[in-house]
């Protein structure tokens, strides 16, 4: 038996008796963006730390690109 499962619905096999509706609101809110990395990126950092490492290293570069195109 092959039945297309609608994408949208919630299967009967999940189990929410002991879920906390909204428990990481605050924490999400209180972030000032939250980025979503793609597995295959994610899969060389270790944590939010290392990422943002990686990103600082990159902002003299990207400065200096934008201003080649557009000086401040």
């Amino acid at each position: 038996m092959n039945e297309k499962i609608d994408d949208d619905e919630m299967l009967d096999e999940y189990d929410f008796t002991d879920g906390v509706r909204g428990k990481y609101v605050d924490m999400v809110a209180a972030s000032e963006h939250v980025v979503v990395l793609a597995p295959d990126v994610a899969a060389v950092f270790s944590d939010s730390e290392a990422v943002n490492d990686a990103l600082r290293g990159l902002i003299p570069v990207i400065r200096k690109q934008a201003d080649k195109i557009q000086p401040r």
